[in-house]
């Protein structure tokens, strides 16, 4: 039997385990240790297990993942989001649909100190869901604004996602993060012109907000400046080069902690961040060790390979090639986490997407934006059962309801990354 057949078995055997709903991690490791060691041999399989998980864990590229998690539940932990929220809402005053614009500036903001979309998404919703609901909003339009605005956190640096794709395809770290940065932006955009147009159409969905005077805009301003300030020290310090992406997030932690003692967090709301930090950390760590034994196995199944011929012999053009890889994603994004969807499939199809001749740092784009999608479509889409979580009352279907007009703005933005790459790779 050869090598790639027994590797199609062995993911066979893995979509098994998903399907009977073993973790994601727990099968990447069974699915890559078995087929190793049936490809291989059984000792040089136990060698792997023996040595991949010091390897991995010790491995200093991964040091940022804890601190980017470190920022964002520190920055949950100390009720920043109050704050945030209050700035940005002022600024919009009396414009109709101006609650629903403060909140998807909100996420913004706010992901760019957390990098988690289910993060954004949980923090914002326990500030802007009662203002919105308060204040007339319909409902569809005050859960889909907040399950979108969340995942702008897995697009706009720091984003895990982002870092765990740059060290899947060994890509510069730096490189992804700035060409994050513009698609975040635009996507942050796109949506506030979704709420405008939509509150254009149907008054009803929302009612005006009160006035602001220009005082009371100024002062929303200097709320936002602290959280505003990390995101540019971050940011700014890796693209002058003043630090590494690892020390970036270092540096951005410690900025988010002196932001949240000055708020009023005290030892045992840090203590229990750490604890939080750590949880999380390690649940993301498990699914790196997954990944990497899985990627052990890819590596001598040859499967990448075959796909790659396979794919030569049906002379697709490179957009066709694309299309298929991310209508994969746009589908597997429904169902699974989205870290645990990019460490399964990225070793799989980022050599077709070589071999077609696109730029891998683009791609990276493209691909977390795709599966960005995933968390507000059915049948799963996780933002949207967060939100479900703060909103009890509000049918489900309600809220894939509301967010159905950011998914068509995020096939907008989709489209414009692919068809003007400068978007993406201008910066880089």
């Amino acid at each position: 039997m050869s090598s790639s057949t027994i590797g199609f078995i062995c993911i066979g055997l893995m979509l098994l385990m998903l399907a009977i709903r073993i973790p994601i991690a727990l099968t990447m490791a069974i699915a890559g240790f078995v087929g190793f060691a049936w490809i291989i041999a059984f000792d040089p399989a136990m060698a792997i297990l023996e040595s991949a998980p010091f390897e991995t864990l010790t491995n200093y590229n991964f040091s940022p993942i804890p601190m980017f998690i470190l920022m964002g539940v520190l920055a949950s932990r100390s009720n920043m989001s109050n704050q945030l929220f209050s700035g940005a809402r002022s600024l919009f005053g009396a414009w109709r649909g101006g609650i629903s614009l403060a909140a998807l500036m909100s996420c913004g903001i706010f992901s760019a100190i957390s990098g988690s979309s289910v993060a954004t998404a949980a923090s914002m919703s326990r500030v802007a869901l009662p203002e919105m609901r308060k204040h007339g909003y319909a409902d569809s339009l005050a859960t889909g604004t907040l399950a979108a605005g969340g995942t702008l956190g897995i697009m706009i640096p720091p984003s895990i996602a982002l870092l765990l794709y740059a060290l899947i395809t060994e890509q510069s770290v730096g490189d992804m993060f700035m060409a994050g940065l513009i698609p975040g932006l635009l996507g942050l955009v796109l949506y506030c012109v979704t709420v405008t147009v939509l509150v254009r159409l149907k008054p009803e969905l929302a009612q005006p907000g009160e006035a602001t005077s220009l005082m009371q805009k100024l002062a929303g301003l200097k709320g936002l400046l602290p959280f505003t300030s990390v995101f540019v020290i971050i940011i700014g310090g890796i693209y002058l080069g003043l630090f590494t992406p690892t020390e970036a997030a270092a540096i951005g932690a410690f900025c988010t902690l002196m932001i949240a003692i000055q708020r009023g967090m005290r030892w045992t709301g840090f203590v229990d961040a750490l604890k939080e930090t750590l949880v999380t950390s390690a649940m993301i760590f498990f699914m790196i060790l997954g990944a990497e034994i899985f990627g052990f196995f890819l590596s001598v199944s040859r499967i990448s390979f075959e796909l790659v011929e396979y794919v030569d012999a049906l002379n697709l053009s490179p957009f066709m090639v694309l299309f298929a890889v991310l209508v994969l994603f746009m589908l597997l994004g429904c169902v699974m986490d989205s870290i645990a969807m990019l460490l399964l499939t990225v070793p799989v199809v980022f050599p077709l997407i070589q071999a077609a001749g696109f730029d891998p740092v683009w791609f990276g784009v493209v691909a977390v934006i795709t599966v960005e999608l995933g968390l507000i479509t059915p049948p799963v889409g996780m933002n949207v059962f967060v939100i479900k979580a703060f909103a009890k009352d509000v049918p489900i279907g309600s809220i894939y309801k509301g967010v159905m007009p950011f998914v068509l703005s995020d096939l907008v933005r989709l489209a414009l990354i692919i068809a003007f790459p400068v978007l993406a790779l201008g910066l880089v």
